[in-house]
This record gives structure tokens, sequence and C-alpha cells, in this order.
């Protein structure tokens, strides 16, 4: 707990932890997201993911579904 105090100094520590509170909720929605996606579509082709990186990225893809 010192290390926030350190960080945001005493008013501050509230509104970090509020701050950390709702990166949590969005990740937890984000998850619930994700696991609904899987459960209509199934799970996600890594492979696939890694073309899509790469494209973003200005690599070359190595898969047709990159497009």
């Amino acid at each position: 707990m010192a290390s926030w105090v350190q960080r945001t100094g005493k008013r501050g520590v509230s509104a970090y932890v509020e701050a950390l509170i709702q990166r949590q909720l969005e990740r937890d929605r984000l998850r619930e997201l994700i696991e609904d996606a899987e459960g209509e579509h199934g799970p996600v082709d890594q492979a696939s993911v890694e073309a899509k990186r790469a494209q973003l990225r200005g690599g070359t893809a190595g898969s047709a579904d990159a497009t």
C-alpha cells in the first residue's frame, strides 16, 4: 500500500483503486464476451490470429484467412 501512496499521493489512492476496479471489470466483461463468442462459433484458430496479427503489423500473412 505504501507504493500506491508514493505513486498517487494520499488523496489519489481512492482514484487509483477505482481505476483498478474499472479495469478489472472491463477485463471480466471482455472475457465473458469471448466465452460467449467461442460458445457460439467455437474456439479461436490461433493460426488465423497470428496471420491477422502479422498483417496488421505490416508483415506477410501465411494464411488465406488473413485477408
